[in-house]
């Protein structure tokens, strides 16, 4: 699991690109990113499968802010990115992780 930022110059947001390794649910035939960012939305698209089985998604999130998110796996499994900026406790008594954008 690992998320990529790039900070653009020519407005203010960042481009985070969000990736499941295949090891880290190496069952999974979808995986879907939910958070702040798509209002923890179940309906929201999949993750793209790469041929490596890892599952990848890029958006486009707005600088100054922290996103809380979580993979759900076949839409059953939540998974937390362990590479995420930090945790939060959510009302579930678990953590979410959270990206951040604040530059």
């Amino acid at each position: 699991m690992s998320f990529k930022k790039q900070f653009l110059k020519s407005k203010p947001v960042c481009k985070v690109s969000f990736r499941l390794d295949a090891n880290e649910a190496p069952e999974a035939k979808t995986v879907q990113l939910l958070g702040d960012f798509n209002n923890w939305d179940k309906s929201v698209e999949p993750m793209t499968a790469l041929k490596t089985n890892d599952f990848t998604a890029t958006l486009e999130l707005e600088t100054g802010k922290a996103y809380q998110f979580r993979y759900l796996i076949d839409g059953e499994v939540w998974k937390n990115d362990l590479q995420a900026d930090y945790f939060v406790a959510n009302s579930f008594g678990e953590e979410n992780s959270v990206v951040s954008t604040v530059v």
